[in-house]
């Protein structure tokens, strides 16, 4: 005779198992709709047979995950079982707590009108709770997008945001810049509320050390941006303004540790937040 204990504990992994499922099949039909954008565009290959589409790879305004199901987010085993689903954050070496704060979120309907010398030199700083990266920025090449970040930058709508996209495997980026993505809800949707052109595409190359804009397609830039640490093949539709000049390793260090998920494409084990952002002429 079953007791009411086993009968509770059955009935709670027969529903942990159901979600298990609901899981997969929503992961599933996240990878087909991935992979179905076109014959044209590049495919880079993963290790075990998996495929990633390098255009749209770097997507932020992906529609499909603004919203994300009770079958997509992680979630802890139920009483009695013994297989926790939640990810586990570890820690990462080189990374402090993140300063107390959250982003400001502001909004405007256009892009900020030109104030940068599109001759001059500035030096954008990513303060971050995993350490300080430094990036040359390229004005004579992308004035538009330099002057989106010296304008960004001044109005602390970077400050208290998180890298939230870290991929591993064919494509080897640290995506930022979207102040609605949290350390484990999936992100890529924010922005400041405007957009602006492509800059600096003819010939466009993603060495170790780039930094460049995301985008969901031809001109909608906006304010999220990856950082290259190792060489990367990409097609030319990212918009690159900037090179790191120092702090590479920190972002490497990011990389080694991995994701959250242990996949190849997902938020960084590091909950990596930016403390503040500067641009500054020099």
């Amino acid at each position: 005779m079953v007791s009411s204990e086993q009968r509770r504990r059955q009935l709670a992994r027969e529903k942990y198992e159901r979600q298990l499922e609901r899981r997969v099949a929503a992961q599933a039909a996240r990878k087909r709709r991935n992979t179905i954008l076109g014959a044209s565009l590049a495919v880079v290959v993963l290790a075990g047979g998996g495929t990633l589409i390098a255009t749209g790879a770097f997507s932020s305004d992906d529609k499909g995950d603004t919203k994300t199901s009770a079958a997509d987010r992680p979630q802890a085993a139920p009483t009695g079982t013994d297989e926790p689903t939640t990810p586990t954050r570890k820690p990462v070496e080189g990374c402090a707590a993140p300063a107390p704060g959250a982003p400001n979120g502001k909004q405007w309907q256009a892009e900020p009108p030109m104030t940068i010398d599109a001759g001059g030199s500035y030096t954008m700083t990513l303060d971050s709770n995993c350490g300080k990266v430094t990036v040359a920025l390229d004005a004579a090449k992308a004035p538009h997008t330099v002057n989106s970040f010296a304008f960004l930058a001044g109005e602390q709508y970077f400050d208290h945001t998180k890298c939230h996209r870290l991929t591993t495997d064919g494509i080897f980026v640290l995506q930022c810049g979207d102040p609605t993505a949290s350390a484990t809800v999936p992100g890529g949707t924010g922005g400041p509320g405007y957009k602006f052109a492509d800059e600096n595409l003819t010939g466009a190359t993603y060495p170790a050390g780039t930094v460049a804009m995301a985008n969901s397609g031809p001109g909608t830039n906006g304010s999220q941006f990856f950082l290259v640490y190792k060489d990367t093949k990409l097609p030319p539709n990212y918009t690159p303004f900037g090179k790191v000049t120092g702090g590479l390793d920190a972002v490497q260090k990011i990389a080694a540790a991995g994701t959250l998920e242990g996949s190849p494409d997902g938020h960084p084990m590091a909950d990596v937040t930016f403390n503040s952002v500067t641009v500054a002429k020099g």
